[in-house]
């Protein structure tokens, strides 16, 4: 890595192929983001890891939404191994329950099934009843890598303050920012400290689009402008 983390969301294997071309550091392998984002099957993560060095954090989420059934839960816990033995590096979920705090008793769940890979909890913590006891929550848990956060749901561009809120609590290490994410935010990003960023949308087209190389390029100088 360089100076900052950049993330690209990955589809496909051209997409992997792409983000490695443009400078990426690693993926998030996903599936079918209509529903924002849900587990990638074992032979795409394979495929990847045969004609891609980035690391792949995959995905853990079987349905939209941020709540996680005891049969669905048993699915994913069955899908790490799988998943893992297919090449991912690490592993991004994390769930509230219906009251909207973290779930912890689900998550540590899945921080146990992939023991000892790291792991990011997703932007379900945007959507808690109670962002700072979400994020009181969280940093406890072990072998965090990220928080993938905008700061609001909607957005980076209505987060800033909670980002920076959460970077002067001696949080920055941990986010990593993304959910429309545009280059105008990234400067007060870095002002904050912050150094890891998520972009899927920024670096194509449209979702319909692959990856593009180029754009992948340019957010490489963007967030390295320390």
């Amino acid at each position: 890595m360089t100076g900052s983390l950049l993330e690209v969301i990955a589809l496909d294997l051209r997409d992997a192929v792409a983000a490695e071309e443009g400078g990426a550091d690693r993926l998030e392998v996903v599936s079918d983001m209509g529903s924002g984002g849900l587990t990638p099957s074992a032979d795409l993560v394979a495929a990847i890891a045969r004609e891609c060095g980035l690391p792949q954090m995959i995905m853990l989420r079987r349905d939209a939404g941020f709540t996680v059934r005891p049969e669905e839960l048993d699915r994913l816990r069955r899908d790490v191994k799988e998943l893992t033995e297919a090449g991912a590096a690490g592993f991004v979920f994390g769930f509230l329950d219906e009251d909207g705090s973290v779930d912890v008793k689900a998550t540590e769940a899945l921080i146990q099934a992939v023991s000892p890979l790291p792991w990011t909890f997703h932007r379900a913590v945007d959507h808690a009843a109670d962002v700072r006891a979400a994020w009181r929550a969280v940093r406890l848990l072990p072998n965090l890598a990220t928080i993938l956060t905008s700061g609001s749901p909607e957005g980076v561009g209505s987060g800033l303050d909670v980002l920076r809120t959460r970077a002067e609590a001696g949080d920055a290490s941990l986010v990593l920012a993304g959910g429309g994410l545009r280059e105008a935010h990234v400067p007060a990003l870095l002002d904050y400290g912050i150094r890891a960023f998520h972009v899927g949308g920024a670096v194509r087209g449209s979702w319909q689009e692959p990856v593009d190389p180029n754009r992948v390029r340019h957010w490489r100088r963007l967030v390295d402008r320390l």
